[in-house]
């Protein structure tokens, strides 16, 4: 059974910054690439940011881009997001997903086969 195990949410000010952990763990399993989504109150959950396992792809939702980066340890097997520049827009529950199979859209929860339990990202204005 694959575990995946988030870490890093919090809260902070506008303009500050935040780095969230996601260790997959248990389970043999190919990780195709790992990412992050979130969901606000009352929103549906959206893309953010993920990187391809092998060949180190990364891509960012528009709305993120140039603030936050992604970027993975292959040896624990644990991808982090650096949040810097934080807005109140950013306040969600973040959910780490992992791809276990090659193909879909890596901006579409469908394409991802675990999730963690999420970690709440609240900035304060």
């Amino acid at each position: 059974q694959v575990q995946l195990v988030e870490s890093g949410g919090g809260l902070v000010q506008a303009g500050g910054s935040l780095r969230l952990s996601c260790a997959a763990s248990g389970g043999a399993f190919r990780n195709y690439a790992m990412g992050w989504f979130r969901q606000a109150p009352g929103k549906e959950r959206e893309f953010v940011a993920t990187i391809t396992w092998t060949t180190v792809n990364v891509y960012y939702a528009d709305s993120v881009k140039g603030r936050f980066t992604i970027s993975r340890d292959s040896a624990k097997n644990t991808v982090y997001l650096r949040m810097n520049s934080l807005k109140p827009e950013d306040t969600a529950v973040y959910y780490c997903a992992c791809a276990a199979h090659y193909g879909g859209s890596y901006y579409s929860g469908a394409t991802y086969d675990y999730w963690g339990q999420g970690t709440q990202v609240t900035v304060s204005s």
